[in-house]
């Protein structure tokens, strides 16, 4: 692969590459299937499978936002060992789903501590019995309910909990200095979201929250989501953050719409569209429309 194609493909800056020792940079020439893109000289974000992971290079020590699944974690682990010397200092997860939490197990003998909202923690500890995964899990030991806070020199690490939406236990996580919000799940760019009712998802909140988002951080914000549609960044705006709360609400209003006009679940889930929402497509829309008539009618 040239270099110059490497990089567009990847997302890699120069400033970046300036990071890497010579090693490195010959590793990731060697092309792999994950990828790692900057968005500041300290903090990036790392896709393979699963969900997106953001992870930041700091001197007091390396933190990372979700952990997708324990063979692509220790890609991760790998490569940041290779541009940083500093001892992994935090794991962050942003919700329970395995995607986001099943790499945790990778970091057991790396971090001090692990933090999640108090929820995700009993969620994750309820899906492990549930799967007979016990053995596989490194559940947080650090917990909170509505704000957390840690300095890292010049960087706050701020976690904050707006509500049920995706689950009842996400968090927003931000880098205050620099600008940057993970928002785990909460947002799916141009594809359709798993809702997790079993474990208090709500949508009609969903877009309170999105709403409350934008108006809390500036316009400013950079924010990286968990999941996006072929084609699509998980690196996102505002303007994304209010489209998808759009499309949340399209999908409880036609959901009602069909409702009222007699139609069967099952004739609701063989809908291929979402009216009003066109960019949202490929499969899965089912679990949408699921998650809405089970709100819609549980009340």
């Amino acid at each position: 692969m040239q270099r110059r194609t490497f990089l567009k493909a990847t997302g890699i800056t120069l400033g970046a590459l300036s990071l890497l020792n010579a090693d490195s940079l010959a590793h990731f020439l060697a092309d792999p299937a994950y990828k790692i893109k900057m968005l500041t000289k300290d903090i990036g974000i790392f896709t393979e499978k699963g969900g997106t992971i953001l992870f930041m290079l700091n001197k007091k020590g390396i933190v990372v936002v979700d952990s997708q699944f324990e063979d692509t974690a220790r890609h991760l682990i790998d490569e940041i060992k290779k541009k940083n010397s500093r001892p992994f200092d935090l794991l962050v997860n942003t919700h329970h789903h395995g995607d986001h939490t099943s790499g945790n197990i990778a970091f057991k003998e790396l971090v001090p501590h692990v933090v999640a909202h108090a929820n995700s923690k009993i969620n994750q500890q309820n899906s492990a019995v549930k799967n007979k995964s016990e053995d596989k899990q490194l559940y947080p030991d650090v917990t909170f309910t509505d704000t957390w806070t840690k300095q890292y020199k010049r960087e706050t690490l701020r976690l904050h909990y707006f509500g049920a939406a995706h689950t009842n236990g996400d968090s927003l996580v931000q880098f205050e200095k620099d600008n940057i919000i993970h928002m785990g799940d909460l947002v799916f760019n141009r594809r359709h979201p798993f809702i997790d009712k079993d474990a208090g998802a709500d949508i009609a909140n969903w877009m309170k929250l999105l709403e409350k988002t934008t108006t809390t951080f500036n316009a400013g914000t950079t924010y990286v989501c968990g999941h996006a549609r072929t084609g699509f960044e998980v690196v996102l705006t505002s303007a994304d953050l209010l489209a998808f709360r759009d499309y949340l609400g399209n999908v409880l209003k036609f959901t009602e719409g069909e409702i009222k006009a007699g139609k069967t679940k099952e004739e609701i889930l063989k809908s291929t569209a979402i009216p009003g929402s066109p960019e949202w497509q490929g499969d899965g829309i089912e679990r949408p429309l699921t998650a809405a008539y089970t709100e819609l009618t549980s009340k």
